[in-house]
Parts: C-alpha cells; sequence; structure tokens
C-alpha cells in the first residue's frame, strides 16, 4: 500500500526536517571514509562509522516525525529522505563488501533490487508520473537493514559481543532482503497499473 499523506505539503526549502535530510547525505562520503579506512592502512574506525550511522537513523526517524508534527512535509522532503536512506545502503554494501564482512550475492541481490526501482521510475516518467511514494513495507525493509549493517560491522571482531551481533545482524539482513523485494515487487504492481490504465485511457 502506497503512503497516502493528507497534510499540506509546502515549496519551502530551509525546514527542519529537510537540514537533518542534508545532514544525512553530507554524513554519507564520511561513514564511507570511516569504513574503508583499514582498508588504506588507516586505523580501524569502525566505532566512529557506527556513531555516524547511529546519527543517521536517528536523525531519519526525526525528519519524518518532525515534518508531520510542524506540517513542514515538502516536495524536496520527499526526495531527500528516500535519497538519504539510499546512499547510505548503498555506502555501507560497498564497504561492507569491499571488507569481506558481506557476501557479493547478498550486495547483488540488494543492488538487483534498486536497479529494478530505476527501471520503473523511468518508466513512470515516460507516462507523465513521479515516483512511487515510500510505502510501510519500504520503510521497515530500510529500518531492518539499517539495523543489520551496524550489527554486522560490529560482528567483524572478536568475542562474545561480536558473535551475538552476528547472529542479530544476519537475522535482521535476512529480514530487511525479503522485505525490500517484497516492496520492490509492490512498486513494480502499482507501475503496471498505472501504465495499464494510462494506456486504456488512450
Amino acid at each position: 500500500m502506497e503512503v497516502q499523506e493528507t497534510r499540506v505539503q509546502t515549496d519551502r526549502v530551509l525546514t527542519i526536517p529537510n537540514v537533518l535530510s542534508m545532514a544525512r547525505l553530507v554524513g554519507v562520503p564520511l561513514f564511507l571514509w570511516l569504513i574503508l579506512r583499514p582498508e588504506f592502512g588507516g586505523p580501524n574506525s569502525d566505532l566512529w562509522a557506527l556513531l555516524v550511522l547511529m546519527l543517521s537513523g536517528i536523525s531519519d526517524y526525526l525528519d519524518g516525525k518532525l515534518a508531520r508534527r510542524w506540517n513542514q512535509i515538502s516536495s524536496l522532503g520527499r526526495l531527500l529522505d528516500p535519497a538519504a536512506d539510499r546512499l547510505y545502503i548503498l555506502s555501507t554494501l560497498v564497504g561492507l563488501t569491499w571488507r569481506e564482512i558481506l557476501p557479493l550475492w547478498l550486495t547483488a541481490a540488494l543492488l538487483a533490487r534498486e536497479l529494478m526501482l530505476l527501471v520503473m521510475v523511468g518508466i513512470l516518467r515516460r507516462h507523465g508520473y513521479p515516483p512511487p511514494q515510500v510505502n510501510f513495507l519500504g520503510k521497515a525493509a530500510t529500518f531492518n537493514l539499517m539495523y543489520a549493517f551496524p550489527l554486522l560491522l560490529l560482528s567483524d571482531r572478536s568475542g562474545w559481543l561480536a558473535s551475538l551481533a552476528e547472529v542479530f545482524g544476519w537475522a535482521f539482513a535476512g529480514w530487511g532482503t525479503s522485505l525490500y523485494w517484497w516492496a520492490g515487487v509492490l512498486y513494480v504492481v502499482q507501475v503496471r497499473r498505472l501504465v495499464k490504465a494510462d494506456t486504456e485511457a488512450d
């Protein structure tokens, strides 16, 4: 089901929710640099990377919450929020796969889903429709993956805490990947219906 937003949208750019989303975007290259430092001879900065990822998760929750509470839902915010989510997922996939914490098949499965969505967005644009709105299932998938990645990063250490993080990290990764694809399939169905209705109207 598509998330339906009944509140009034604004064209304002400098709102607190948008500033939070912009800050999340700025954190993407910082996070990637921190996670890859050991691969280029630098010190291990995993704890700092985890902190950036944790702050991103908090700001992700706050920007949507504040936008709804303060009636600051904006067209820019609708673009920034999912863009930040996808860039964090992409940067984490690159970092964890590079360090061989994530297997290549899982990275390929998640990237294939993103490629599928890009194709769907292109089809929608050709028919004059905007990109599909984020649905609850897609948001749940993102939350699961955003829990999985820091846990899997934490598992790349030694001790009982790392072992526990590995178990829960893979559980969240499995749930997140499944929900991610489920949400993607629903987007495809939604696009198919819109295109079919558009074709029949002609």
